[in-house]
């Protein structure tokens, strides 16, 4: 079977990732752990920052790790326990900044960051909470643009460039007209000056 497509294929991972986050919620206790994910859809287009924001909160400390899963696999992007440093993973190195909410902000997104981001916070007393954010990632309509107005600009370079070949060409063979007529002019006039003296 292929790969899902078309409204039907979204229709079924939305409504997949939608049961996994009903499933979390309800394994979650009362009393552990509680994460809130006040933006699960975020739109962004390449080149820009965006904000993966989550709220948790817990009796004891906590542990948040952020999962990015697309179509081109899944990697790990963050560990730290609540307190201490957060352990990034090479990857996203100089790209990510964490929060003390859980959150983390993504620099300079590319299409390869479009998917889904998945969050944990696991409580020292063994419950966990999950989040999952989806983000997409469009390119930016001004590259389209930006490569019309070159080639439009290299186009009307090109044309100024013949026109001004074209009115040289023009110019020299008016010359050379001028001259081939001069020049017949004279030895027509050397002709009837020849026919007059012998007669």
């Amino acid at each position: 079977m292929g790969p899902l497509q078309g409204p039907r294929g979204r229709s079924a991972v939305v409504g997949t990732v939608t049961l996994c986050l009903a499933a979390g919620w309800a394994l979650q206790t009362p009393r552990g752990v509680s994460l809130v994910v006040p933006q699960p859809n975020i739109n962004a287009t390449v080149a820009q920052n965006i904000l993966l924001s989550v709220e948790y909160s817990c009796r004891g400390m906590a542990t948040i790790e952020w999962k990015h899963v697309s179509s081109w696999g899944t990697t790990s992007i963050v560990e730290w326990r609540s307190g201490n440093s957060a352990n990034i993973s090479t990857v996203y190195k100089d790209r990510v900044t964490t929060f003390e909410n859980g959150s983390i902000q993504l620099r300079n997104v590319g299409m390869r960051d479009a998917g889904y981001y998945f969050v944990t916070v696991m409580e020292e007393h063994g419950t966990n909470a999950y989040g999952t954010i989806i983000v997409n990632v469009y390119e930016i309509i001004y590259e389209d643009l930006h490569f019309v107005a070159v080639l439009f600009t290299f186009l009307a370079a090109v044309s100024a460039i013949l026109i001004c070949f074209m009115w040289l060409c023009n110019k020299s063979l008016h010359l050379f007209q001028k001259k081939t007529t001069h020049k017949l002019t004279a030895s027509t006039t050397e002709e009837i000056e020849l026919e007059t003296i012998e007669c």
